[in-house]
């Protein structure tokens, strides 16, 4: 029982230093209880369900996130090497360029739905960090402790990069020009990795200034792409016919099939993956709704923009048979056809590399918080490890895991389909969540109009939530629909769905750990669960599930309040004192 993310009372009484607190400030609405607290970065209140992490007044991870880092934040998530590569998957599942383009302002909106379910919850919840982390407790507190336990270990269990370490390992050997096998860019791959951990390990503000000047580089390279293209459509480049893939652009649409249609969905929305990514610094962010309603958006649509015209530029260069066929990715056929192969190639692996780190930082930066706000829940062990900022104000626990996962993920599979499946694995159960938040929006709304809450500062347009929730829908049944060329026709060389069971099962598998540790355990222990809040040096808080015997429930239930927090006790003197102001 040593690994559970429990102690006994006693422990308890010896390893924390809760602060002591009144009884007022809770709401009661049923079995539920609100807390009023508010952080320093935002002076709206936040009203939360008592179970969730508590507010930490002062983030320990300074306030270093301004309008700028957000769209930089986002941008570089978004922004990775997918749109250098997928342009080609995407017009083979479309069938044609019209399409395949129609297809990039589809997913636009669909993130920009998904987008406004974000911005209203970080109204609700604005001195918060972690995004789906909080959203999901708080939309759905009961059973309770269910969506912290499951997505936590969930979150725990893909906090890993592998795919994107690999893809800038590739791309460092195609810039030194030097032979490879698959285990020299397994090797080089960790090390990328490693590099990137230690750029954000030290501090907390530099590490978002190196993010910020990379994200830079990659919004100069999608412009100049952008501009290039212009330049190839006016006819001023070698490119014989710039406009032979405009002419029937709609050509060959016909012969998309659901799945292709589905397979080329998925990559755009791969693509657009981290419009949310700042949500995850929230409490970062001096003023957050004022500062997110109008940057996180910009941040997206400038995305679009960026990918929509991108793509033209491929077309104009290349034709539709040649980016299908060619051995190179869109963008490298792209600089070949208008540069020339000289130091074309080069200069495109330079861009694409400083974008892949990019990316990988930017994930770094989100994921850590998210996986520091599950361990503030309490439902993890080793809440110190998750929660603690020391010695240099970052997130170092969260680093490490992120690390070592990644690691192993890069090195144990095989190149192919195992690497492969593991990408489609680790969207598929993201898709579910964002079904669940979409729905919970509408659920919270009801919720805090019921309870007479003050109004948050942003609400999204229904028509968007309900949007979101269709689209969502649609990432979840559509990856079910079989190829046209049989079940073992898909992007791997077994069963096409199999990434969509194993991620419902490990969401399952994740719903029995909850069961067996939040209710089997304490059932058959002679005990029950509470919670308590610890400090883990300077201001980082965390809530930390306790095991109280039974006889004792009543006496801890009078000590401590909704949260967890010690009642004040009121001395003789204080109680006089308090009489005499009364009178």
């Amino acid at each position: 029982m040593g690994f559970l993310p429990f102690t006994t009372k006693a422990e308890e009484a010896g390893a924390t230093s809760e602060q002591a607190s009144d009884t007022a400030s809770v709401i009661e609405d049923g079995n539920l209880q609100y807390t009023v607290d508010a952080g320093a970065n935002s002076s709206k209140r936040t009203y939360q369900e008592a179970s969730g992490a508590p507010i930490e007044s002062k983030s320990p991870l300074g306030y270093s996130v301004g309008a700028v880092t957000v769209i930089f934040l986002n941008l570089s998530k978004m922004i990775g090497t997918g749109v250098f590569s997928t342009p080609s998957t995407v017009l083979e599942g479309a069938g044609s360029v019209g399409l395949s383009l129609f297809y990039w302002v589809i997913g636009f909106f669909m993130a920009a739905s998904m987008l406004s379910v974000y911005m209203e919850f970080v109204s609700y919840f604005p001195s918060r960090s972690g995004s789906e982390v909080v959203y999901l407790e708080q939309a759905y507190p009961r059973p309770k402790y269910f969506f912290p336990t499951v997505f936590a270990m969930q979150t725990v269990l893909f906090s890993f990069s592998s795919s994107n370490a690999v893809v800038l390992a590739q791309y460092l050997f195609k810039l030194a020009d030097a032979d490879s096998t698959p285990w020299k860019e397994k090797g080089v791959a960790v090390a990328a990795y490693t590099v990137s951990v230690l750029m954000l390990a030290f501090n907390t503000k530099w590490s978002l200034r190196v993010a910020n000047a990379i994200g830079v580089v990659k919004l100069v390279t999608l412009i100049f792409i952008g501009i290039a293209g212009f330049v190839v459509l006016g006819g001023h480049t070698p490119v014989k016919d710039p406009l032979v893939n405009f002419r029937d652009a709609f050509s060959g649409t016909s012969g998309a099939t659901v799945y292709g249609a589905t397979n080329a969905l998925v990559k755009v929305m791969f693509s657009y993956a981290g419009y949310e990514n700042a949500c995850n610094v929230v409490n970062e962010v001096k003023d957050p709704v004022k500062t997110l309603r109008w940057s996180a958006p910009v941040a997206l649509f400038m995305t679009a923009v960026l990918y929509i015209l991108a793509n033209i530029a491929y077309f104009s260069a290349a034709s539709k048979e040649e980016i299908l066929n060619s051995d190179v990715t869109a963008a490298s056929l792209f600089f070949e056809k208008v540069f020339g192969t000289s130091g074309a190639s080069r200069a495109l692996n330079v861009l694409v590399c400083l974008s892949a780190l990019g990316n990988l930082l930017a994930v770094l930066i989100g994921q850590s918080r998210m996986l520091r706000e599950c361990g503030r829940q309490g439902v993890l062990p080793f809440t110190a490890f998750w929660t603690s900022t020391r010695p240099f104000g970052t997130p170092l626990g969260p680093y490490f895991l992120k690390w070592a996962l990644t690691v192993i993920m890069i090195i144990a599979p095989p190149a192919g389909d195992a690497f492969n499946f593991i990408v489609d694995l680790s969207i598929y159960p993201g898709n579910a969540f964002n079904f669940l938040l979409a729905m919970g929006i509408l659920i919270t709304r009801h919720r805090r109009q019921r309870l007479n809450f003050p109004p948050s500062g942003y609400r999204a347009w229904t028509i968007s939530v309900y949007f979101a929730i269709l689209s969502s829908l649609y990432m979840l049944v559509a990856p079910w629909y079989p190829p046209s060329t049989g079940a073992d026709g898909g992007d791997v060389s077994f069963w096409y769905a199999t990434y969509c069971v194993v991620g419902i099962a490990i969401i399952a598998a994740c719903g029995v750990y909850y069961y067996l540790w939040i209710k089997v355990f304490p059932r058959i222990g002679g005990y029950e669960l509470r919670q308590t809040i610890i400090h883990v040096g300077g201001d980082a808080t965390a809530h930390k599930l306790v095991r109280v015997p039974k006889s004792q429930v009543e006496e801890w239930d009078r000590e401590h309040d909704a949260s967890g927090r010690v009642r004040r006790r009121l001395h003789t003197t204080e109680i006089v004192t308090k009489t005499e102001e009364t009178a």
